[in-house]
């Protein structure tokens, strides 16, 4: 057990589960930044965002909560509920984009179908020349409204059961007029992007943001489908998103032989495409470092590139 004290006040305890036995106390009053990199620094730091059992949690008192009303400010009215069938489930999926047009099936970050997805599905389905982005709800209705819900949440996924709900959406797209489909998630999403890459032989083209799956869901140097993927140099959860995390990944789509490419932008860090208001606010609350305008804008032209170039 290890203790670290900043001062006096509780306000993070981070758990990793007694497969490893550590469990990290960090005393601080307001210095999310400093826990972030003392959480990191420490032996066990490989294994945070990784597969289930894994956990992080940060105390309510220590991040301010996103209200019910700022989630429900989203513009649903740009989406069409949809509900889509696989094995003995039913899951929703918010649909956005011209009916004819390339499907790109968008997966969620870890706190769910929330804000900042949609607003990521929005924007891709307006890309030249339009497609047509589908989110599937990967926790059933739930969303993360602060740290310590969405830790709760990714803990209880079911990661083989979430690969198929992306397998079932890239299907509805193909029977709903997509000829081709991609895949693309940010986070927790982009490692389930990856991994769809390897496991999921219908998807045409894959595209994913800081993040890696572990070697347990999937290895992608079996990756089957094109592979382009962004990380921020200033990222600092280790064996996930980290420049080591993505120069691993290059080396594995290298023996893949798939085309690849992956890109680290200077100066930035986790999730430096989440650029609406409440999405700095919320990053800023986790200590995370703010971003340059040029960066995102670059990110998505060449996400756009990429998926003119497989999918159109």
């Amino acid at each position: 057990k290890i203790i670290l004290s900043f001062r006096s006040t509780l306000i993070a305890t981070t758990t990793f589960g007694s497969r490893f036995g550590l469990t990290l106390k960090i005393l601080f009053p307001f210095r999310v930044r400093e826990m972030v990199a003392a959480l990191l620094s420490s032996s066990s730091s490989r294994f945070f965002f990784s597969s289930i059992g894994k956990t992080c949690s940060l105390s309510r008192s220590s991040i301010p909560s996103f209200s019910r009303l700022s989630v429900r400010s989203m513009a649903d009215s740009a989406f069409k509920k949809i509900q889509i069938q696989r094995d003995d489930t039913t899951f929703d999926a918010y649909v956005v984009g011209k009916d004819d047009a390339p499907g790109i099936v968008v997966i969620q970050e870890w706190w769910g179908v929330d804000f900042e997805i949609k607003n990521h599905a929005i924007k891709i389905s307006q890309l030249e020349p339009g497609f047509k982005a589908l989110i599937p709800d990967l926790y059933r209705g739930k969303v993360g409204l602060d740290t310590a819900e969405a830790q709760h949440l990714m803990d209880g996924l079911d990661w083989p059961g979430a690969i198929k709900d992306i397998r079932a959406s890239v299907d509805w797209l193909k029977a709903n007029g997509s000829k081709k489909v991609g895949v693309t998630g940010m986070c927790m999403g982009g490692a389930l992007a990856i991994a769809s890459s390897v496991l999921v032989p219908e998807v045409d083209a894959v595209v994913g943001f800081y993040g890696t799956p572990s070697s347990e869901l999937a290895d992608p140097a079996q990756a089957k489908a094109p592979v382009q993927a962004h990380f921020g140099e200033l990222d600092n959860f280790v064996g996930f998103s980290d420049v080591t995390a993505a120069k691993n990944l290059e080396e594995k789509l290298k023996a893949s032989g798939v085309a690849h490419e992956v890109h680290i932008y200077s100066g930035n860090g986790h999730a430096f495409l989440n650029r609406s208001p409440e999405g700095v606010s919320r990053r800023k609350s986790m200590g995370l470092s703010d971003e340059d305008e040029a960066a995102v804008e670059l990110a998505w032209s060449r996400f756009n590139s990429w998926m003119k170039r497989y999918l159109v």
